[in-house]
């Protein structure tokens, strides 16, 4: 068996009106949602898929370098290939790898996670991710039709200065009770400019948010400044949580090593695939830490995901996300159809828990419509104006670019 094709298709679902967002720093525009897949084909006809990274340059790397490379191969043979490249094409090739994997899964007749490691478990626990720049009273509203929909913790991402931040999070415990759980994913407030929170304000949030319980408070500091976070971590009685951003497997080591954090987090399409994912969780399990995913796209990503935390035990790989979009009819975000039409069927979702398919590789039936169906739109999708100093940052999907001032449009 040799692999004959590597493709990768890059798509887009342009928003029917652009989504303007107000936040304490300034406006938000969301204009679009890409989404990758990438499809192995071999001359027996046998194919893999994976979810990719959703930026032109992982498009390109994966057409100019990776897809010559494994062209002509056995794909069964992929712990042999000896690819090489420099960090951020070698993360592009580890999402590429995924696709292989759910190849040789196939040929076996085994789920992409008995390739894994095995199943402990069949399933993983979901929260419904949602929550951007509303009012307070709008927060705790949709923290509590999450929570209906079935999900046992709901994450919002707040931005409306200190004090109604605060309160953001106090009216949503009290519309869900002491028992859901409440994530704050505080991403925006050192990306406010001018506006950015102080280290003391930070803390001072922190403490006053003790008394509602948080599951944790996620990146409340610049995600390269670990040291921030173990001084933060040493003298705040709410569980942290950050990784999304960091940059290699140093950095991750660093976080989990240095009592930084009670939570990490990754995303297996962008920091590394499966290999860096398991070292990790070794790590995580080593030091007494919790894992959680990020996974802010198509359910196939929340799959892929799904099918390596489920070989780890729940008290290591915790949670992992699950983003609400509007277009599954409930009063949550912005619509992204593309999300849920990458497959052919919905994923089985149980009381808050993503049930894992049993069958081959990936388990799934992949909907290859979505290729004409969302043409790819370059350009940014999402833009900020911030209004202190004033400045406009565009923000694409490539994370090796980081969102600081100088990337603007």
């Amino acid at each position: 068996m040799k692999i004959t094709q590597v493709d990768s298709f890059l798509m887009s679902y342009q928003m029917p009106e652009p989504v303007k967002l107000q936040f304490w720093a300034g406006e938000r525009t969301i204009l679009k949602r890409d989404a990758m897949l990438i499809r192995i084909t071999t001359d027996s006809g046998l194919k893999g898929y994976a979810p990719g990274p959703a930026h032109e340059r992982a498009d390109r790397e994966i057409k100019q370098t990776i897809a010559p490379f494994l062209i002509g191969k056995d794909p069964r043979l992929w712990q042999e290939f000896c690819f090489s490249a420099n960090l951020e094409v070698m993360k592009i090739y580890k999402a590429v790898e995924i696709a292989l994997l759910d190849l040789v899964a196939k040929y076996e007749g085994c789920t992409l996670s008995a390739l894994l490691g095995g199943r402990q478990r069949d399933r993983i626990k979901l929260y419904g991710s949602a929550g951007m720049y509303m009012e307070p009273e709008e927060y705790a509203e949709e923290a509590q039709a999450v929570i209906d929909m079935g999900f046992p913790a709901y994450k919002m991402r707040p931005g409306n200065g200190p004090e109604k931040d605060l309160k953001t999070v106090a009216m949503m415990r009290e519309a869900v009770g002491p028992d859901a759980g409440l994530m704050v994913d505080a991403h925006t407030w050192w990306r406010m400019g001018d506006k950015n929170y102080s280290f003391e304000t930070i803390a001072k949030l922190a403490h006053d948010m003790k008394e509602y319980h948080p599951v944790w408070l996620e990146e409340p500091l610049p995600p390269d400044d670990h040291a921030a976070y173990r001084k933060l971590h040493a003298q705040s009685d709410v569980k942290l949580a950050s990784g999304e951003h960091e940059p290699d497997d140093l950095g991750f080591q660093d976080l989990i090593n240095s009592e930084a954090v009670d939570y990490v987090q990754m995303d297996v399409l962008c920091q590394g695939g499966f290999s860096s994912a398991q070292e990790i969780f070794e790590g995580v399990s080593k030091q007494g830490l919790r894992f959680a995913f990020h996974s802010w796209g198509t359910t196939l990503e929340v799959l892929t995901a799904g099918q390596l935390g489920v070989c780890w035990p729940d008290n290591v790989v915790e949670w992992l996300e699950y983003p609400c979009y509007s277009h599954r009819e409930h009063p949550v975000m912005y619509s992204f159809p593309l999300a849920d039409e990458i497959l052919s069927e919905a994923l089985e979702i149980e009381n808050g828990y993503l049930v894992l398919p049993d069958g081959h590789g990936m388990g799934v039936e992949i909907n290859e419509t979505v290729f004409e169906k969302y043409p790819f739109i370059q350009g940014p999708w999402s833009i900020f104006k911030l209004s202190s100093t004033a400045e406009t940052i565009a923000v694409t999907g490539d994370h090796s670019v980081k969102w600081v001032k100088g990337n603007t449009s």
